[in-house]
């Protein structure tokens, strides 16, 4: 008998937790139709000796709602072993919507995920108005993974109220029809609804965007309804007033299919721990998703990321090669000390949470706080934009250097990625693409959270990635390596495995700038029973779907 593909003599890590044992994995179609000893041999075959076989993984926090437009094949999450990416997280979304409104939202977009208004209005077909036309024109764009996607509460409010969602409290007519509206959009496809309510989060003329202050009432009365179409509730909480967004959390799990919800070390791990327990022993489906590593900026002489003075304003206006020729003229350099010396200590103070990524092709994510720019400069006996310029000077314009905005502590980190509930996820992709990357979180806990760490068992790691958030998708025919499962499968050398540098391109609409990030390691990435990546290199294919509620 022979098969379309058969992966062979890989250990096998399937996904659910079991250690990893040796096996050959047949695939035809887009199904896996045998693990163990196959005996037929396949139209292509993958060698996997010395190498594992996992489930395609899983990114439940993406924002490549504009990206796919004109990146159908998703980098860079593609180059890290990711199957499957969830769209419209943070309340913000293309859908529904009028076409007066797109704009509107396209504008909303750009200011809060530093996505280009230009390259959104111009890279979409907004051949739509519902959320089910969206993921229509999604599905004919021709991903290369798949794609499942989110309502986002921004659009659905102001589809209902216009200008007045932004501001304005719903009327009791209003709550019913932005629920109903977020009820259907479920209904035609869409897993869930998401919401933002942090305050920082704003549109162009500086106000929080819409549903930032909806009453919670609303929240739930949305709940209500998309929990009877079966989707899950996506939450960024504004934790100030933590007991009560707890609590709001817990109602909107107790009526929709599940709460899933964005969590940092700095939240608090005990006290949230806590609550999640709590609702998890009243048989709540409650999980929170966090960058593995310190999140935050990437900056160098190559962005547009660095010190904001008049001199340093002036660079942001020259390539990078005239940046490099400034750098190293000696009264340019002169000013640029001087400027950023005269701001005073506390731009100084600021640079303890930035970290010098490094020479080699592995980027250093896990440096002791100790090793800072700030530290690096103390021990110099400089100021850190001095030890900035001579790092830069000396790589010849490649440094970067990592921004630590939140889980900078990572012993804390540790403690909240070690619980049941908290998974590591959170890379953004597709968004502040200027400003950092993420995107290769799962390669990331792969290399430094097993291997080189031991945090995590190579089976616990590969769960957490996988089966977990397939869970929390309600896919209940992805995430584990099982006969009858949809053939979403990595082959991968363990020992090998890490991310590479990140570097800026010019390749989004009208050349704006962003960082992608590849992958060493991966011998192959298969989608849907087709190989989308083979030695680290997408192949062209697109054998993505979107993945419907």
């Amino acid at each position: 008998m022979s098969h379309d593909v058969v992966i062979r003599g890989g250990s096998v890590v399937d996904g659910t937790g079991a250690e990893p044992y040796s096996a050959d994995v047949a695939i035809d179609g887009d199904t896996i139709t045998e693990v163990g000893k196959v005996a037929g041999r396949g139209r292509e075959e993958i060698q996997a000796d010395g190498l594992n076989v996992s489930p395609g993984f899983i990114d439940l926090h993406t924002h490549l709602d504009a990206q796919i437009g004109w990146d159908p094949q998703v980098t860079s999450v593609s180059w890290h072993g990711v199957t499957t990416a969830l769209l419209g997280n943070c309340g913000v979304t293309f859908a529904p919507c009028r076409a007066s409104d797109r704009e509107f939202l396209a504008g909303m977009m750009e200011t809060v995920e530093d996505i280009p208004k230009n390259a959104i209005l111009h890279g979409l077909p907004w051949n739509w108005e519902s959320y089910g036309g969206y993921l229509d024109a999604l599905e004919a764009l021709g991903p290369s993974i798949n794609i499942a996607g989110l309502v986002g509460h921004c659009a659905v409010r102001f589809y209902v109220m216009g200008e007045r969602a932004v501001e304005e409290p719903a009327t009791d007519d209003e709550v019913r029809q932005i629920a109903e509206l977020a009820g259907q959009s479920v209904k035609e496809g869409a897993v869930g609804f998401s919401t933002n309510r942090l305050p920082g989060h704003r549109l162009p003329d500086g106000r929080s965007i819409p549903g930032t202050f909806a009453d919670r009432d609303e929240l739930r009365a949305v709940a209500r309804e998309v929990g009877k179409h079966g989707g899950i509730m996506q939450t960024v909480s504004d934790f100030r007033d933590f007991e009560a967004e707890f609590d709001l959390i817990a109602d909107e799990a107790r009526t929709a299919r599940g709460a899933l919800f964005s969590m940092a070390a700095e939240m608090g791990v005990e006290r949230t721990n806590e609550r999640v327990l709590a609702m998890r022993a009243e048989g709540l489906n409650v999980t929170s998703v966090t960058v593995p590593r310190s999140g935050g900026g990437v900056g160098g002489l190559s962005t547009n990321n660095f010190f904001r003075t008049d001199a340093w304003n002036e660079l942001r206006k020259m390539d990078l090669a005239g940046r490099l020729v400034a750098i190293r003229d000696p009264e340019t350099r002169r000013r640029l000390v001087d400027e950023v010396k005269a701001q005073g200590d506390q731009v100084a103070e600021g640079t303890k949470r930035w970290f010098y990524m490094g020479d080699q092709p592995r980027p250093r994510y896990t440096q002791h706080m100790e090793e800072s720019l700030f530290h690096k400069a103390q021990t110099a006996g400089e100021h850190p934009v001095e030890t900035w310029l001579k790092i830069t000077d000396e790589t010849d314009g490649k440094a970067l250097f990592h921004l630590r905005g939140f889980n900078v502590n990572l012993s804390a980190l540790e403690d909240l990625i070690r619980t049941e509930w908290a998974m590591p996820g959170l890379g953004d992709a597709g968004a502040h693409v200027s400003q950092m990357i993420d995107s290769g979180w799962s390669t990331f806990i792969l290399s430094h959270w097993h291997r080189d760490s031991g945090v995590y068992a190579l089976e616990e790691a590969v769960r957490r990635i996988s089966a977990v958030p397939a869970g929390v998708l309600g896919l209940a025919d992805r995430g584990t390596l099982e006969v009858g499962k949809r053939a979403d499968v990595n082959v991968f050398d363990i020992g090998r495995l890490e991310e590479r540098m990140p570097e800026i391109v010019h390749d989004f609409p009208f050349g704006a700038p962003r960082f992608i990030q590849r992958a060493a390691g991966y011998h192959a990435t298969v989608c849907n029973g087709t190989v989308v990546l083979r030695d680290d290199e997408l192949t062209g294919e697109r054998a993505g779907r979107v993945l419907r509620n």
